[in-house]
């Protein structure tokens, strides 16, 4: 793909959107406020100039990016509501309001996949240069920091051996019909029947039923494998179409709920990992683990998000402490001072073990660090808001690369969220004052 360009330009035709907008609007000040070339620096990175149509301009993706996680929109939402809102227009560098869409739906998941982890991260930084521009949070905000755990969810259902089996039955059926491969017998509504009764039985109590159930879905999963590999041996083309699924199935088929080791939770998302939690209303969640940063000082703009970054294979916390603190120091390009964290990273190896304060601790404790560890818990509040509000609590995005690129822009998304509440703020507090020191307001 070529290097994207940007030569939009007004329409003589159609109406200018700097005439018919407010320009006092928060999002057309955030839009001010924004480092559009810096973003167009490291975005149009990953592209390479050849032959080809052009990339779409980088503001484009990048606006649309960030609407989409500070409202809480899905990519057919954004795209109808982009349409109607002339702001959302402005805010992603339109020159004239347009009344079709410029870009297909799908390159926004073409750009996330092109750009990845890496360079989506900026979203995050300048989200942070924006809010110390505006004075919503100040240098010495990210030097005592607060590092704490959640679960990004996947967008799963919840597993269970008769359902998992069951679809693994219809997939591999579905698979052999598609290239025309036939089998002996599907079991497809054998199978459906089993599973209902597993669920019937188990919720009647009657667990014998039940096993002998789920031991009739494993016989006929087992039958239709073993028919499918008699039936592509030899077939190249056949083994590396169903040599995935086949593999999943399998191991859907010999494993059991009390093994050890890992598992297959989703035939759509092999990479979804159990994580307890010990809460009584959730003690397992299906997702991954990511790790939040917030300042453990209270900000005038908000609790923003200093860091974030999805953490793959359960990985205790106190192992994560150590690069999770480099990554942002390299994002903030501050050092971080003190860093405040829960009893769940006791045993951390945190190269700078001074530095770390965990809850509950005695020693060395002055009065004002006994002030920071007080708000601790305020980071609590903050991974709430990202999650509920900002695309987190449950994650469509695809594999490994889809948790790691939505726990970035979730964190995007909430930061930029404040800073709009930030600037409506200031307009406010600037509109009276300006009525109160006004002599002819005063009059009237």
């Amino acid at each position: 793909m070529s290097k994207p360009r940007d030569d939009r330009q007004k329409d003589l035709l159609l109406p200018a959107l700097d005439k018919i907008i407010d320009m006092s609007h928060p999002l057309v000040r955030l839009a001010a406020l924004i480092d559009w070339n810096m973003l167009n620096d490291r975005f149009s990175s990953v592209c390479q100039a050849g032959s080809g149509q052009p990339g779409l301009p980088t503001r484009l993706v990048a606006g649309l990016f960030i609407l989409k996680h500070m409202h809480n929109l899905s990519d057919e939402v954004l795209c109808a509501r982009w349409i109607e809102n002339p702001y959302y227009q402005y805010f992603c560098g339109e020159l004239s309001f347009r009344h079709r869409l410029p870009f297909d739906r799908s390159s926004m998941t073409r750009w996330r996949q092109r750009l990845g982890e890496e360079q989506l991260v900026a979203l995050i930084q300048e989200s942070l240069s924006v809010a110390h521009k505006t004075g919503a949070i100040g240098p010495k905000d990210l030097e005592r920091v607060v590092v704490d755990t959640t679960v990004q969810p996947k967008a799963v259902a919840h597993p269970t051996d008769a359902r998992l089996i069951h679809r693994a039955i219809i997939k591999l059926v579905g698979l052999a019909k598609r290239n025309r491969l036939p089998l002996r017998q599907s079991y497809l509504r054998l199978a459906k029947r089993a599973a209902i009764m597993v669920g019937r039985y188990t919720h009647a109590h009657q667990f014998k039923r039940a096993r002998r159930q789920l031991k009739f879905l494993r016989t006929r999963l087992g039958r239709i494998i073993r028919d499918i590999r008699r039936k592509i041996d030899g077939h190249t083309v056949l083994e590396a179409r169903f040599g995935p699924l086949l593999g999943l199935a399998q191991q859907i088929r010999s494993q059991d709920q009390h093994q050890r080791g890992p598992k297959v939770y989703a035939l759509h998302a092999p990479e979804v990992e159990c994580i307890g939690k010990g809460k009584a209303r959730a003690p397992y969640e299906f997702g991954c683990k990511v790790s939040i940063a917030t300042p453990a000082t209270s900000p005038k703009g908000g609790q923003f998000v200093l860091h974030a970054k999805a953490l793959h294979g359960n990985p205790f916390d106190g192992h994560t402490l150590g690069p999770v603190i480099t990554d942002m120091e390299k994002l903030t390009g501050v050092e971080t001072r003190r860093i405040h964290v829960d009893k769940g990273y006791r045993g951390h190896n945190h190269p700078h073990r001074f530095r770390v304060w965990i809850s509950g601790q005695v020693r060395r404790v002055t009065a004002s660090i006994r002030r920071e560890m007080k708000r601790r818990a305020a980071v609590e509040p903050v991974i709430g808001h990202v999650k509920a509000e900002h695309r987190m609590d449950r994650n469509y995005l695809k594999g490994r690369l889809g948790d790691r690129i939505n726990a970035v822009l979730a964190a995007a998304g909430y930061n930029f969220g404040l800073l709009l509440r930030w600037l409506a703020q200031l307009l406010r507090i600037f509109i009276r004052a300006f009525i109160e020191t006004d002599p002819a307001q005063k009059i009237a």
